[in-house]
């Protein structure tokens, strides 16, 4: 039951949408001078059943496809384990429930976690078939979890938030197509269109050292406006160079091993960039 519960809700990735939250909020309290374990534990809740609920609602869009790609054909509701009604039932629950835990922290929070569901299971859902500007619509609500995190803490978007945003936003990219790069052939069989170019060749992975370049600049911002300092900064510049530097491999081989490596990269480079920053953290 909860191996079926657990890929309905694509767990991992659950698991890193909250990780990524819970560390913003961190930030957020270090912003305020003290912070509210309670509302910590509510957020980790909150966010768990947001996401969990927006990962529901795609599989039931997505159930007969993914019948059709081999690492998705096993999920509860291609596989027949689970149904849609159960499924969205369950999907229900979470979403209000979440959606109810996350507002009682503040209203902002409340209506980005409704905001973020809606762009990410009823706009970049079904916009994967049509175009490889889904990317583009899906790193929106991707990006959405530490400017919710933190706004569940300090309560108001400002300068520090709209950065933790776009680091995020900005990571997804290179983070996005390198997966899609290494799944292409899977993708395929369901349509799904994620490449720049629809497929593998030298404009796609142009494209993609492109936004690892791009994530230079922005990573080191927090050091720039003052609340990160010289370590942050020096951490953001190797993470970034390193990213940098498995796409330059991609764009000269452009195989699915150098994809495959960048995307492993992607993995670890968040994590660590946002974990420097909350112990690198100056404040105000």
């Amino acid at each position: 039951m909860w191996a079926d519960f657990s890929k309905l809700i694509k767990f991992r990735l659950t698991f890193l949408v909250v990780f990524s939250a819970s560390i913003s909020f961190l930030i957020g309290s270090k912003v305020n001078g003290v912070i509210n374990w309670t509302n910590w534990g509510l957020l980790i809740l909150g966010g768990f059943l947001v996401t969990s609920a927006a990962n529901g609602f795609n599989e039931i869009i997505e159930k007969d496809l993914d019948k059709l790609m081999k690492r998705t054909s096993d999920r509860p509701l291609p596989s027949g384990k689970m149904t849609n009604g159960q499924a969205l039932v369950i999907s229900l629950f979470m979403g209000i429930g979440g959606t109810y835990v996350l507002g009682s922290l503040n209203l902002t929070t409340g209506y980005l976690s409704v905001f973020s569901i809606f762009l990410y299971a009823f706009v970049y859902t079904p916009a994967k078939r049509k175009s490889p500007i889904a990317v583009f619509i899906g790193a929106i609500p991707g990006a959405l979890p530490p400017l919710i995190g933190y706004v569940a803490a300090h309560e108001k978007i400002d300068y520090i938030a709209l950065i933790l945003f776009g680091i995020q936003f900005v990571w997804q990219f290179p983070h996005f197509w390198a997966i899609a790069w290494v799944l292409d052939d899977d993708y395929k069989l369901a349509g799904f269109r994620l490449l720049p170019t629809g497929k593998r060749d030298a404009t796609s992975a142009i494209i993609v050292f492109l936004s690892t370049l791009i994530l230079i600049p922005v990573s080191l911002l927090p050091t720039y406006y003052g609340f990160g300092g010289l370590y942050i900064g020096g951490i953001s510049l190797f993470c970034s160079f390193g990213f940098f530097y498995y796409a330059f491999n991609l764009l000269i081989k452009q195989d699915i091993k150098s994809a495959q490596k960048l995307m492993y990269a992607s993995f670890l480079y968040l994590p660590v960039v946002q974990l420097g920053l909350l112990f690198d953290f100056v404040g105000k």
